[in-house]
């Protein structure tokens, strides 16, 4: 494809001019006639039950036009049709601080505030449970959720075997065992949640800072049990998620009550602490895992566990456990590979997906491990990882298919420029590297359904071309990408294609942004509209050479009238024969790995990173500014929970420590270092022009890569995040600092699951039939 015009370009995101000069549209910009605010009552207890609530008082402040409690609005939602375990107002019980109990709309958000605050609710308070070690016990006051079958505040509880295991340990020449501990953090968007709802003629419209269009929209019609087509979903500009508004959520569905009811638009724009307890961002995991090797150095066997720490309510806990476990597989050739998980539920903020959901810590958790097994057996750790390198076109022992693969390349990379191999070994400086994979989107959608999972239309006439799409630009730079492909097609700039997004009224559906699969799928769907669009045009302009594209455009409308083609996309059933396989398996997965140079002080724990070089298998780069944009970000972020983020909560009590941007440490462009980047195209047989995720996947090496280079550089393990100067200097004391043990879990026996026929690797129209779904 070296005759590509547009697609490759570093052109400016679509949206850029706009978010400059202050001209995008953010939800808590909308302002309406006669429009209401809102706001919520939150429980300031963790765990108890509701046994009364008057909101009396409220009803007659001046100015207060509405009031709702939990009996308004009775029906449960959430995420995952297996977790529909969430109420917008909870009525019977509290599980966390700040569920939310209450409502109010008034005509200012002074008004609105004071009136919460005089709702009276009369509370049983109950025992919290506030750490995965207390949820596995046998609760002595009440469980968080009764109706749960499993025992104790079990959530999730899952136990796979691939391949022989036995065989395994008995050919492994060396067998280590550690354990982890990954911190929960937050996503800490720039944008605080926020929601308009407008009822009119029976119609209900909602803006939304959501990245999830669609499922938002689906959650307001059983809620509220409205049919869909009575409902409009419009995704307003969007300040930042990186996965902390995937869910629905409860500001989103009590405006829209509050509008049907007093018949006016409402708006809640949720205040930082706020958005600090509606989090679902990273989950706190514990994480034991053991690996067996041969005499050079491949592994033989792997056994991983995980504990997951969910918060009171479900959200994506059910795909998250699955995700601590699954993606090793893609990343080391792992011939037997057994993995247990659990996820519980506690009296915190319900945990969910952040940038690389469920795969962070895990890969921190195996690239520390590999590399203590390395030490331990006299073997240099860059040698042993790369002697076990997943390759492309192959099936992992999970029944994951990779196609396109290239993590040696961008291995290579970044030890090459990093000077790695030859680096100067000096006590307090050191240097750390680390590899991972992530999905391009999910082969699987939340909910099951045999239909496309993107899908664009085309509209072109007189004036030029329109392309409708219900993804949602997140500020990843996805209506650039559909912009870049459609222009590519018909031979036009991509400034000169018009974007209509995330409407459900007017755009046809995306199921969000989440999972790195905007440009994949949407840009798959974008492609086949595209090059239905142009095939039409050729035929109107019938041979004649040097057509200009607007002449073009007449000719064809004079020829058809009104033109308008679709596309849509649905990834192949890929997934393996047996229950639990939809999740993991993708139609293309990303690669990187990562080198960070840091200076560690021995005699304050502080750790400053000079340098970080990253390299990443784009598949191609639609837009190669935006993938380094991407790179960049993950990069920042990861650098920010690796040292200092942590999403913690005071004992008993279940109050955040740090409900704030002053108190919650996290990078400012002072503390990020230089970082160079490296894009890998090994073009994907599959992906729109090759291309591949950027979104999430290079966040992954940097935080295992930068505690590695602490241990390179003081000679102490680190097991755990974030990295802080006090842990350090534990470290220097002790020699490790991390968790002891791992809890008794009631796993359940194994399913059995025999490993796919290693040689048997489709692309194409053939995986339906070689893959059947489960």
């Amino acid at each position: 494809m070296a005759d590509l015009k547009v697609v490759g370009q570093p052109l400016p995101k679509a949206d850029a001019a706009a978010k400059v000069i202050g001209a995008a549209v953010y939800a808590d910009d909308i302002v309406l006639p006669r429009m209401l605010h809102s706001k919520l009552l939150r429980s300031p207890h963790p765990h108890a039950r509701i046994l009364s609530v008057d909101a009396s008082a409220a009803r007659r402040i001046p100015g207060v036009k509405g009031v709702l409690t939990g009996q308004d609005l009775p029906i449960r939602f959430g995420i995952l049709p297996v977790s529909q375990d969430e109420r917008a107002l909870e009525s019977e019980k509290v599980r966390y601080v700040g569920d939310p109990v209450a409502a109010v709309a008034a005509v200012d958000e002074e008004t609105a505030a004071a009136a919460a605050e005089a709702i009276r609710v009369e509370y049983e308070v109950l025992e919290p449970v506030l750490s995965i070690e207390d949820a596995l016990r046998q609760p002595g006051d009440e469980r968080i959720h009764a109706s749960r079958s499993l025992p104790a505040n079990l959530h999730r509880l899952q136990s796979y075997e691939f391949g022989d295991l036995a065989a395994g340990w008995a050919r492994a020449a060396h067998v280590r065992e550690d354990l982890f501990f990954f911190q929960g953090n937050t996503h800490l968007p720039m944008e605080q949640h926020s929601a308009v709802g407008q009822w009119v003629d029976g119609r209900l419209t909602v803006w939304s800072s959501t990245q999830v269009v669609h499922y938002v929209h689906r959650a307001l019609s059983k809620v509220l049990e409205l049919p869909m087509n009575k409902i409009r979903v419009i995704g307003a500009a969007h300040g930042g998620g990186f996965g902390g508004k995937t869910d629905p959520f409860a500001h989103e569905i009590v405006v829209a009550k509050l509008a049907m009811v007093t018949g006016r638009p409402v708006k809640c724009t949720l205040t930082r602490e706020e958005v600090f307890y509606a989090h679902r961002g990273r989950h706190p995991v514990l994480m034991w895992v053991k690996t067996g090797v041969d005499e050079e150095g491949r592994i033989t066997a792997m056994h991983f566990r995980s504990a997951l720490d969910g918060g009171a309510y479900g959200s994506y806990g059910a795909a998250s456990v699955f995700y601590t476990g699954t993606l090793q597989t893609v990343t080391y050739d792992i011939p037997a590979y057994k993995f247990e998980g659990c996820r519980v539920f506690t009296n915190k903020p319900p945990c969910g997906p952040k940038r690389g959901h469920g795969t962070p810590q895990p890969r921190f958790a195996l690239e520390l491990h590999l590399e203590k097994l390395a030490e331990e057996i006299g073997m240099d750790a860059v040698e042993l990882k790369r002697r076990n390198f997943m390759q492309p076109f192959t099936r992992a022992v999970n029944w994951l298919r990779v196609t396109s693969c290239g993590l040696e390349e961008c291995a290579e990379k970044v030890l090459a420029a990093s000077g790695y191999r030859t680096r100067e070994r000096r006590p307090g400086r050191g240097q750390g590297f680390a590899i991972s994979a992530y999905m391009s989107g999910a082969g699987t959608a939340i909910y099951w359904n045999g239909m496309p999972h993107s899908e664009v239309q085309l509209k072109l006439d007189r004036t030029g071309v329109t392309a409708y799409c219900g993804a949602m630009d997140i500020g990843q730079g996805s209506d650039a990408v559909i912009a870049q492909i459609v222009a590519e097609e018909l031979g036009i700039q991509a400034a000169d294609v018009r974007l209509v997004t995330a409407d459900t009224d007017s755009t046809p559906i995306d199921l969000g942004s989440y999972s790195s699969r905007v440009t994949f799928m949407a840009g798959n769907a974008a492609l086949e509209a595209a090059r239905k669009m142009r095939a039409l045009l050729d035929a109107a302009v019938d041979a004649r050479a040097g057509v200009p594209f607007l002449e073009a455009c007449e000719l064809a409308e004079t020829k058809w009238g009104a033109l308008s083609t679709a596309g849509s996309y649905t990834p192949p059933r890929i997934g393996g024969p047996f229950k639990g396989s939809g999740v993991g398996p993708s139609p293309a997965y990303s690669y990187s790995a990562a080198v960070v140079d840091v200076d560690a002080d021995a005699r304050t724990g502080i750790v400053r990173v000079n340098k970080v070089w990253i390299a990443h298998d784009i598949g191609r780069a639609i837009n190669p500014l935006l993938v380094i944009g991407q790179i960049e970000g993950s990069v920042y972020m990861a650098l920010g929970e690796a040292l200092m983020e942590e999403q913690t909560f005071r004992r008993q009590l279940g109050l955040h420590k740090w409900p704030s941007m002053l108190e919650y440490k996290s990078p400012t462009f002072v503390d990020t270092p230089e970082i160079e980047s490296f894009l890998v195209e090994t073009v994907d047989p599959e992906g729109p022009y090759g291309a591949k995720e950027a979104g999430q996947g290079p966040l992954l090496p940097v935080i295992p890569a930068l505690n590695l280079a602490v241990h390179d550089a003081l000679g102490v393990w680190i097991d755990e995040t974030p990295v802080t100067p006090e842990k350090v200097l534990k470290a220097l004391k002790d020699g490790r600092v991390g968790p002891k043990m791992f809890p008794a879990v009631p796993w359940p026996e194994p399913i059995i699951v025999e490993p796919p026929a290693r040689d048997d690797m489709r692309v194409g129209a053939e995986l339906e039939a070689a893959f059947p779904s489960a």
